[in-house]
């Protein structure tokens, strides 16, 4: 018989799984600390805000007199919570301070920002933009060839959160310190006032709030164990087609 009632099989194509160093030690440790602060913060915060959930703009507010927005949460005040979410808050707030210290720091001697994070110029148009909100919206997982990057809209995001929504949350809860105030009052004067560092405060917590469920279920989406497992171990999985002669 010849080969042709046979044919011979030339190349057998499978796929292979294989690590890929993902994050730094770095960026791992400052990772599980800043999930803990946010947890530890959220949680204090919604203690003190239970003392008073009423927002204000200006210097005062008071609790019969007019309000910016009457939240829909009971005033709390039989309970002793306002005083150890304090103490929790500040504490966990400095942790949170020195960890993004840290994380910044680091970030600029690596260039992790400007090469991880940065997106390319070229990607910064309104379809492209539109498009990865789009994606997201739909729960779109990630391509495969963004299994070891950000995609645009991951990258905007943190840098936004990491350079503008934490910064501005730090210096709003500096803002509403009496010591710091006796100190540098302008840090609260510009904002209009220590009620107005508040609203400001709390507007922007719930937008790490909201960061912060869409993060998850976008985890969740691209596989929740395969991620957690790079922020621990600083390797991810990655699928690739390996042809066998």
């Amino acid at each position: 018989m010849t080969d042709s009632t046979y044919p011979r099989v030339l190349a057998v194509s499978e796929l292979e799984v294989s690590t890929t160093p993902r994050h730094s030690a770095v960026v791992r440790v400052t990772h599980w600390l800043t999930t803990i602060s946010f947890f530890a913060l959220v949680l204090s915060g919604i203690a003190i805000l239970l003392a008073h959930p009423r927002l204000y703009w200006g210097e005062t507010g008071a609790r019969d007199g007019p309000a910016l927005l009457n939240l829909p949460l009971p005033f709390v005040l039989d309970l002793p919570l306002r005083g150890p979410g304090r103490y929790v808050h500040f504490l966990f707030a400095w942790i949170l301070v020195f960890t993004g210290f840290v994380y910044i720091v680091d970030g600029l001697l690596t260039r992790h920002f400007s090469r991880d994070l940065l997106p390319p110029t070229s990607e910064l148009n309104r379809q492209r933009i539109r498009r990865a909100i789009r994606d997201h919206l739909r729960l779109k997982p990630s391509a495969a060839d963004e299994e070891l990057t950000y995609n645009l809209l991951q990258r905007i995001t943190y840098l936004l959160v990491i350079f503008v929504a934490f910064p501005v949350m730090l210096w709003t809860g500096l803002a509403m310190s009496p010591a710091i105030v006796s100190v540098i009052p302008t840090i609260v004067t510009v904002l209009g006032g220590q009620q107005a560092a508040r609203t400001i405060h709390f507007f922007t917590a719930c937008l790490l709030v909201l960061f912060f469920v869409v993060h998850v279920a976008m985890i969740c989406l691209a596989g929740f164990t395969e991620r957690v497992r790079a922020m621990i171990t600083g390797c991810a999985p990655v699928t690739k087609e390996v042809v066998h002669e």
